[in-house]
């Protein structure tokens, strides 16, 4: 873990650090529970990478992995000793020695992974945002229901121990009423380059699918119910993206979320989560393996510490090999992915943010 005094690191030099403060202790013995299943990934950017590695320190590998430039596949394959490197995404799909695959592709072509793979019978693990819009969730989870087999969204926040904890001591009525969710997430990326994926449209980008995702998955998993009143203010650059927005919305049983986003300025990525009882803060939260409770009686402050940022694509595909195996727990997570769903469509439609896919 980072100095607390010290600035947040950026996503890729805080993983760096979070896999080098586990180097040489063993490997938690209650992650991977289910049976295991051969995995393949489509797709060696850079959470492919962090996959192989994160598999690597639970002395597991990838079966197998396709991307669009072969080449780039077979180093991958050769870095991290994966034995099967395919062609073409279709020969992936008619192995019948891959159970799951992970697609950690641009955000746009996840629908067309997703349509393939779960109709060829493979169980799907896919990167956030697992899809544009609502409606190609919709069908993404018709297609896998049809053919039965498990489609799971990689958003981090939904799988990290700390939530799960946090979240059972809230459905114990430890903390009473929650009321108010409050998160922001501010990254600054280079205006300069509009072609980069973080602005460009033809790649999906914008802030929404790409910090949005993480705070509205926080939110959504302390409300009861899915928001139903949303108002907000979004700001979109010359590509037609979103690059900020403030939103605020209420859900039936009154409890609100506000939320703060910026591709334009580094913020905190912060939670507080507050209840009668205490409030709960949760600092670099798309991974977070510690949170503070603030009780409201008598200001004392209670650390909590549940899992390891460390090993947070595990605990993704831990979830899923769980859901494989019959935990309906881990099958209702897609539940509040589609809300987070549903609330980027609506929200990107009130912004008049809109993809060449959708058109």
């Amino acid at each position: 873990m980072a100095d607390s005094k010290q600035a947040p690191l950026d996503s890729a030099a805080a993983a760096k650090a979070a896999f080098a403060s586990v180097q040489g202790k063993p490997f938690p013995d209650d992650i991977f529970t289910a049976p295991e299943l051969r995995w393949a990934v489509i797709g060696c950017g850079v959470i492919a990478n962090q996959m192989a590695q994160s598999l690597a320190l639970a002395g597991r590998k990838l079966a197998g992995v396709a991307n669009r430039t072969l080449s780039k596949a077979q180093a991958f394959a050769e870095q991290y000793g994966i034995e099967k490197v395919y062609e073409t995404a279709e020969d992936l799909y008619a192995d019948p020695n891959i159970d799951a695959i992970y697609i950690t592709t641009p955000h746009n072509t996840h629908i067309t992974y997703l349509r393939a793979a779960l109709a060829a019978g493979k169980h799907v693990l896919c990167e956030k945002a697992i899809t544009l819009n609502s409606a190609e969730l919709d069908e993404a989870r018709a297609i896998a229901d049809e053919h039965n087999v498990v489609l799971m969204d990689a958003t981090t926040v939904l799988h990290m121990p700390l939530y799960q904890e946090l979240r059972r001591r809230m459905d114990a009525a430890e903390f009473g009423r929650m009321n108010l969710a409050q998160l922001n997430f501010g990254s600054y990326k280079e205006y300069g380059d509009l072609t980069n994926r973080f602005y460009n449209r033809n790649l999906a980008g914008g802030a929404m699918l790409d910090i949005g995702v993480y705070a509205l998955s926080v939110m959504r998993l302390f409300m009861a119910s899915q928001p139903a009143e949303v108002v907000s203010l979004g700001n979109t650059c010359e590509t037609g993206v979103d690059v900020a927005g403030g939103i605020v919305c209420r859900n039936a049983e009154q409890q609100l979320g506000v939320v703060s986003l910026t591709l334009h300025s580094k913020q905190p990525k912060r939670s507080v989560i507050s209840f009668d009882k205490c409030y709960i803060e949760v600092n670099e939260y798309p991974r977070a393996d510690h949170a503070t409770i603030v009780w409201t009686a008598d200001g004392h402050r209670e650390e909590v510490h549940a899992g390891t940022e460390a090993y947070a694509l595990c605990y993704e595909m831990a979830d899923l090999e769980k859901a494989v195996a019959g935990d309906d727990s881990k099958r209702e997570l897609l539940d509040y992915a589609y809300d987070v769903m549903e609330l980027m469509t609506k929200l990107r439609a009130d912004w008049g943010v809109v993809y060449p896919e959708e058109e």
